[in-house]
């Protein structure tokens, strides 16, 4: 607990204070947005402003993880430092750098198209398919209250909406439905899936100031939550009652998972004061593609991806009106749905002022958040009965 405390402080205090001289040295390094002629006109003052500050948000995290387990006399042992908290930073560290030479090239020719499409989904593929290999290793053996020995590694081959049970005790596995060595290959298509999905997600919501980044704070903190119960729940405390097997998570080190998601959401927190309207700096793809990655990898090692659906639906509203909008302009042969997608861009279009946009969309967002920890908590109470 006081790794969580100690490295959601540091991350918040990290952004909070350092964000404006990387808000300076960005203007310096002359990182700063292009603007969408396209796009509503009211966005066109907000060119120049300083981006790419998912690098602040990425490196307040890691300095977060890492000092809060370092001062709580944690380190690497115990409930220390472990696999799955590394995994988290990996994916969240790989996507930035791909969102990164986004950004980059994007503010070095001056255009709002960075990298290609294909390249960009490449990018993010190659990420995910390194985090999906480590996920099946690093096997942690412990002892069930039963006394059963079992052995958990950080990912699993079974596709979960809370746990890798299902509400009626079933157990939908890849290795089961394609045997062994088809199900890892599989897995790692299902992880391409959930990361790129997710990540593109939080790039197509990021189009207003502050919208992705109060979004993520609700999508990552409930992993505070999540990963704080499957913690106090797990099957690796041999002091539960045989009667609880059924109760308890087979997740590898969730407390470290609860640690890395405060420390990531302490830095959102931070980065919000900067990047709320009117923005002096935005996250750019470097902080987008990273935060979606920290997501997805948070739901993975969680046993938890189905319940994306709810934690991050925002996430999945965004994109989900920009392929709306493309199928009807399709269809029909070029009539639209929204006055322009994403769908926040609809509601400027209708006049409604920015701020009433994003706040409005936070309501969502939180609301779609609660409603997945809720579930979470549903399904253990369904067992405990």
């Amino acid at each position: 607990m006081q790794a969580l405390l100690t490295g959601a402080g540091v991350s918040l205090v990290f952004t909070l204070f350092l964000t404006p001289l990387f808000i300076r040295l960005f203007r310096r390094l002359q990182w700063g947005q292009f603007i969408r002629d396209d796009g509503p006109v009211s966005h066109h003052a907000k060119r120049g402003t300083a981006t790419m500050g998912g690098v602040v948000i990425i490196m307040a995290a890691i300095v977060g993880y890492f000092v809060g387990h370092l001062t709580s006399g944690s380190g690497i042992s115990g409930f220390g430092i472990t696999v799955n908290g590394l995994l988290v930073l990996f994916l969240m560290v790989g996507l930035g750098a791909v969102g990164f030479v986004d950004d980059y090239l994007k503010t070095r020719n001056q255009r709002s198209l960075g990298l290609g499409g294909w390249a960009k989904i490449f990018g993010q593929v190659l990420v995910a398919t390194v985090f999906a290999l480590l996920a099946l290793q690093f096997p942690k053996t412990g002892v069930q209250a039963d006394g059963q020995p079992f052995t958990v590694t950080p990912g699993s081959l079974n596709i979960s909406i809370v746990r890798d049970q299902w509400f009626d005790g079933s157990v939908l596995s890849f290795s089961a439905l394609f045997g062994a060595a088809a199900g890892v290959v599989v897995f790692v298509v299902w992880i391409w899936l959930i990361v790129t999905s997710t990540s593109n997600g939080v790039n197509v919501t990021d189009g207003l100031d502050g919208l992705a980044t109060g979004a993520s704070i609700f999508a990552i903190g409930s992993y505070v939550i999540i990963g704080f119960w499957q913690f106090n729940q797990s099957c690796f405390d041999r002091t539960l009652e045989a009667a609880n097997v059924l109760l308890c998570y087979d997740v590898r080190d969730p407390l470290d998972l609860a640690v890395v998601a405060a420390c990531i959401t302490g830095a959102l927190v931070g980065f919000l004061w900067w990047n709320t309207s009117p923005a002096q700096i935005f996250m750019g793809d470097t902080g987008s593609l990273g935060l979606g990655g920290a997501i997805a990898a948070l739901a993975v090692l969680s046993r938890t991806e189905l319940l994306l659906l709810f934690i991050a639906g925002l996430f999945v509203i965004e994109p989900g009106s920009v392929i709306v909008q493309r199928a009807y302009f399709k269809i029909t042969r070029g009539r639209r749905i929204f006055l322009m997608s994403p769908i926040h861009h609809h509601f400027e279009l209708k006049g409604w002022a920015e701020v009433t946009v994003v706040v409005r969309f936070w309501i969502i967002g939180g609301l779609l958040a609660a409603a997945g920890v809720g579930l979470f908590y549903l399904e253990w109470l369904t067992r405990a009965r």
